[in-house]
């Protein structure tokens, strides 16, 4: 296939999924479960209004949102799922409220008569209330007591009394959490409304709550609708044909190309510019952050089996669960972001041979804004959580209470200024290159086009506001995570990496073009429109879940060759003698072909489909996917990119290869021992727990802290002392080159 014909499908690939992404995110606008003006009792007892529900949400962004627990699924794992908690406590409620109604005590009844007041129950909850006309929700007198018991359950929890101090420690939730009763009243009321959502059915007449059936509970009429069974079948048998495919493509057009090796170093003798020197600085505070990165998710992971301390140091009074996995989650993106900016900064001058005015003043300044970035938002999270700004306040400087964007809105607007300061640092670079119209220019503009779309794709977490409905700021919410994060940097890798290995003459330019254009357009077509599967239960239109199940399975489709890709790479780094001077960097490009065919390919389809999500959204079974592809491809990548950074910063000397090679090893090794010995085998146990049980079960304190998972928390020890012990002398390692052990005799 011809470049032009590949640039072609490239642009309608994109042009048509964003249009499909864009018009079915304005259905997901116009079907939005209602927000009343309020919501009234039989009687007309006043219970709550829409502004209390959106002021509730604001407050249980302030306190982590979604780092402590989740809300339709989506958020931590130590504490509950509050949507399934809440529904299935106020079920049980319920039937204890309607037979006391009739005189009777539920628990004493028959199994026959306690099937009747059961039926009563699911009719009580699952019909919508909803009234358009006079936009209120109407709960029933039942319903109402049951809601003032609710909420006096959850102000007992999240504040201080001691009679859940217990439950608090399991859930990890600080005593005190919320400190103001009227905020404890506003957060009641939106655990409220967003419970109802997930067990009031659509008013299209299919019995499908607004969540698809989500979460799962046989007591309260929840169970898998039959688009989730349709969607899943449909979704596997795309996925092989798609598969079939891609081998038959490249079984056809597989060419055994013969390259000329160079017979010395191409970047041997490359003279860094100043600003590609100033690049160093950024690698060191990559190293700080990962170092900390590292601390907060120890902290984090320990906090499930001891919710208030740490080995009896009380630590939750100032470091609570809450901030130490905002902050683990957000200094990973923090550090991985970086090592790729640095690459890019890095790679503009050294691609083109062209260092502009004053583009070291702009390497420093962005990094000076980086410091200030990094440093504000996380003070800012910590204020913002322990209750120390107003609301408005948290959520322009504190905590926004989104994983992965939990920096408040001003930290977020001045990162996507320092990301189009980046930006305009790379293109200055870049031009005379990109003038030239020799063969490299394709791959060029690709590389363009990538880090044009990670700097304007953050700018999507600008799109929702304070009080924006919960539905639609998880729509924008995964344009970031799913499209910036999974999506173009991803695109950005994969240009990064071939135009690395063109650069040390391994690969022919023309070759690395077409090979990249074609996956980015295999990736692309199934990667745009797979950001749906995140939000199957946030409250979406059916149309997604079917339009999620189809093109996730098609994101799997260009990871089934990547073994090829990991032996071409191995391959290279045994063409000639001198390459292995770059052995540890491509090194981690084989290692990141085998993350991403194990944790994206085989852990992230395994939770795709429709009805395996339904039951294992937000169990450790996400857990294991999103340490195995974030960290385990875009980190490893990260780490890749710098090593390679560094061995054209200092390219006068070997390397300590014991050094590098252990911290190497023991990242790997470690990650793989943390995920498979631990955090999956109570993501497996979990499911079958939700299967068997109901989702609420999988979730609570009373199936977390058995013994046995208790235990298997517990074996991620030896797995996490390896993956520290490793990023430790990773660290030492970059240390070294600056003071010298880490270097050997001359090339």
């Amino acid at each position: 296939m011809t470049t032009r014909k590949l640039w072609l499908a490239l642009a309608l690939v994109m042009a048509s999924s964003f249009a499909v992404l864009i018009f079915f995110g304005n259905d997901i606008y116009r079907k939005a479960p209602p927000i009343p003006t309020k919501v009234i009792s039989e009687t007309g007892e006043v219970l709550f209004s829409g502004q209390d529900i959106k002021d509730g949400q604001n407050v249980w962004q302030s306190i982590g949102g979604q780092t402590v627990g989740s809300i339709w699924g989506h958020g931590a794992y130590i504490a509950p799922d509050w949507t399934a908690d809440y529904l299935h406590r106020e079920s049980l409620a319920m039937l204890d409220a309607l037979a006391e109604k009739d005189g009777k005590v539920y628990s004493k009844l028959s199994a026959e008569e306690q099937l009747i007041y059961k039926e009563r129950m699911k009719q009580d909850l699952r019909v919508n209330t909803f009234n358009a006309e006079q936009n209120t929700i109407t709960y029933s007198v039942s319903r109402a007591k049951v809601f003032h018991e609710m909420a006096a359950y959850y102000t007992k929890l999240f504040m201080n009394d001691p009679s859940f101090s217990v439950l608090r420690n399991q859930y990890a939730i600080p005593e005190g959490t919320i400190k103001d009763p009227e905020r404890m009243r506003l957060m009641a009321a939106f655990f409220a409304w967003s419970t109802w959502v997930c067990i009031s059915e659509r008013p299209d007449g299919t019995h499908v709550t607004y969540t698809n059936n989500w979460p799962g509970d046989e007591l309260v009429g929840n169970v898998p609708s039959a688009s989730l069974h349709l969607w899943s079948g449909f979704s596997v048998l795309l996925l092989l044909g798609c598969i079939a495919l891609l081998v038959l493509y490249h079984v056809r057009n597989k060419e055994d190309e013969h390259v000329d090796l160079p017979a010395t170093d191409p970047l041997r003798n490359m003279q860094p510019t100043p600003s590609m020197k100033a690049v160093l600085k950024y690698i060191w505070v990559v190293s700080i952050l990962i170092l900390v990165q590292m601390l907060a998710g120890i902290i984090t992971a320990h906090y499930g089996v001891e919710g208030q301390g740490f080995y009896g140091i009380p630590l939750d009074k100032f470091l609570p669960q809450s901030i130490s996995r905002s902050w683990h989650v957000q200094l990973a993106i923090f550090w991985i972001a970086t090592s790729w900016l640095a690459t890019g900064l890095y790679m503009g001058p050294a691609i083109s041979g062209y260092e502009p005015r004053f583009q070291k003043l702009g390497v420093n300044v962005l990094f000076i804004a980086l410091i200030i970035v990094v440093g504000g938002s996380l003070t800012g999270q910590w204020l913002g959580v322990m209750q120390k700004l107003g609301l408005v306040d948290n959520f322009l400087w504190g905590h926004q209470g989104y994983e992965y964007i939990e920096l408040g809105r001003i930290w977020q607007i001045l990162l996507l200024v320092g990301l189009v300061l980046w930006l305009v640092l790379m293109l200055r670079a870049l031009c005379p290159a990109l003038k030239k119209k020799d063969e490299s220019r394709h791959l060029l503009t690709l590389f363009v086009i990538a880090s044009v779309a990670i700097a304007v794709f953050y700018a999507a977490g600008l799109m929702y506001g304070r009080q924006t409905h919960l539905a639609i700021a998880e729509y924008w919410r995964w344009w970031v995570v799913h499209l910036w994060v999974e999506g173009f940097f991803e695109v950005f890798a994969t240009v990064v990496s071939a135009f690395l290995f063109c650069r040390l003459g391994l690969l022919r330019m023309q070759s690395a073009t077409i090979g990249v254009l074609f996956s980015t357009i295999v990736f692309l077509a199934g990667g745009i429109l797979g950001t749906f599967h995140h939000i199957y239960f946030s409250a979406t239109p059916v149309a997604v879940l079917a339009l999620g199940a189809t093109f996730s399975a098609l994101e799997i489709v260009p990871l089934v060759l990547i073994g090829y890709e990991a032996y071409h790479n191995y391959t290279l780094s045994k063409s000639t003698p001198w390459i292995k001077a770059y052995k540890w960097p491509i090194y981690c490009f084989i290692a990141i072909c085998f993350w991403n065919f194990l944790g994206a390919g085989i852990f992230g389809f395994a939770i795709n489909p429709p009805i395996a999500l339904y039951y294992i959204q937000g169990l450790n079974t996400t857990a294991v996917h999103g340490h195995t592809a974030l960290f385990g491809v875009y980190g490893i990548l990260g780490i890749g990119l710098m090593l390679f950074v560094l061995r054209g910063l200092y390219p006068n000397h070997h390397w300590n290869e014991r050094l590098i090679g252990r911290a190497f090893w023991l990242i790997n090794i470690g990650l793989l021992v943390m995920v498979t010995v631990s955090m999956l085998p109570i993501g497996v146990m979990q499911g079958m727990a939700s299967i068997q049980h109901g989702y609420w079960y999988a979730r609570s304190a009373e199936f977390m802290h058995t013994d046995t998972m208790q235990f298997l928390r517990w074996l991620r020890v030896p797995g996490d002392i390896l993956l520290a012990t490793g990023e430790l002398l990773l660290v030492v390692f970059i240390i070294g080159l600056k003071t010298g052990w880490s270097l050997k005799d001359k090339r």
